[in-house]
């Protein structure tokens, strides 16, 4: 492994713990980030002499701890500018990152001031990939996050693990947070894989603890319950070497069924109560699962779930879902009309799904000339190579590429 590489490990594995020790300290967001990426700057410029350290995380901790101490000596005033970092009466978690997510979820803030910080801070995605999942340009974003800094100061808002009578409040945008992070990690914004399972795995993780300390809340429930059936396909996504598998084309027997079970027995639980968001887009991913085949998929249960979908959270990608949807259940040219409305939503504007799904439809339609540009379009529009290699091949395969 290149030193590269080991420090770009580091980063998806430690970043939370190392920010989090650091947090303890100085009891400050943006100090303790500062400190914890020169961390890492300096990891970049002394491994590939020193080698790598047996305990990065260790290594990586000691050395953004050293930084804040330098800088604390020096501005001994900083320590008023936020309250003491606590906790309540109660065991904080066991995670650092699902601690720090509860504390960043903090109801002074806006939910998405909440959702955007977290991510940023304590995921360790950057702003451009916070961005993207909130369907922004990246300036909009990185305002965002820093007006939310600044009210975290100016307000001197404490951080603490809440106790169960706080938790409510808080758990709907922890929700939030944990699903970005695995959607994140489903799909890679960018880079040579499709997948990272850092990320996918660690909100896995997050969501059950957020189940022990909410065993009876049926959002949690719902959210585990998506997170377990999506997951459950991850391994036959790609082929050995990297290559993209559609859903149509991957082997259901692999599939892990525990994990589906799982998540269809909290899915039932979670529609004993008024059904979350988040429980209809589980009960959409479980009629892919019990799907015994891609040709057997119930495609009009799937329209109507995401109906339901849109009344809960009229969201424009929610939309985009439900036309693809339609593509299968009622023919391409159908599902095609209920696309190009969607060509003059804002926020789809620069989205490159949107792109690719027209061009599936328009060359299941026949219409050659119109897929290469869709194609070509949301090539244009793709950064993770998996899947910049996979409309390569359908623009090879209809001889328009080049």
């Amino acid at each position: 492994m290149t030193v590269a590489a080991a420090v770009e490990r580091a980063h998806r594995e430690e970043w939370a713990r190392v920010l989090a020790a650091t947090v303890r300290l100085t009891r400050d967001l943006d100090l303790a980030e500062e400190c914890v990426q020169d961390a890492f700057a300096q990891a970049l410029r002394t491994w590939p002499e020193a080698g790598v350290p047996d305990r990065p995380g260790a290594w990586l901790t000691t050395v953004a701890r050293n930084r804040a101490l330098d800088r604390l000596r020096r501005e001994a005033a900083f320590r008023r500018v936020l309250p003491q970092l606590v906790t309540d009466d109660v065991a904080p978690p066991a995670d650092d990152r699902l601690g720090l997510i509860l504390m960043c979820c903090h109801p002074a803030l806006s939910r998405d001031a909440q959702v955007a910080l977290t991510l940023r801070l304590v995921c360790g995605l950057s702003t451009a990939e916070v961005a993207r999942a909130y369907l922004v340009p990246e300036p909009t974003m990185a305002a965002r996050i820093t007006r939310a800094k600044r009210k975290i100061a100016t307000a001197r808002i404490p951080f603490r693990v809440p106790g169960p009578a706080a938790l409510p409040a808080r758990v709907s945008a922890a929700c939030e947070v944990v699903h970005l992070v695995f959607t994140t990690g489903h799909t890679a914004p960018s880079g040579p894989d499709l997948h990272r399972p850092d990320l996918t795995g660690g909100a896995v993780a997050l969501a059950r603890m957020l189940r022990l300390l909410l065993p009876r809340d049926h959002e949690v429930a719902a959210l585990l319950a998506l997170l377990l059936v999506i997951d459950a396909r991850s391994g036959t996504r790609t082929t050995p070497q990297g290559r993209l598998l559609l859903l149509s084309e991957q082997d259901r027997s692999r599939w892990d069924s525990a994990q589906i079970a799982e998540g269809t027995a909290l899915l039932g639980e979670a529609l004993r109560r008024p059904p979350t968001r988040w429980a209809v887009e589980a009960a959409i991913a479980a009629v892919h699962a019990e799907a015994p085949s891609w040709e057997a998929t119930d495609w009009t249960e799937i329209c109507g779930l995401y109906d339901a979908l849109l009344a809960l959270w009229p969201n424009p990608v929610v939309r985009l879902n439900r036309a693809v949807a339609v593509g299968f259940r009622d023919g391409p040219a159908a599902g095609l009309a209920e696309l190009d409305v969607l060509l003059s939503e804002p926020a789809l504007a620069g989205y490159g799904y949107l792109a690719a799904a027209r061009a599936d439809l328009l060359r299941r339609l026949g219409r050659r000339a119109e897929a290469a540009l869709a194609y070509t379009e949301a090539l244009a529009l793709t950064t993770n190579e998996a899947e910049r290699a996979f409309l390569t091949r359908r623009l090879d395969a209809m001889g328009c590429n080049g």
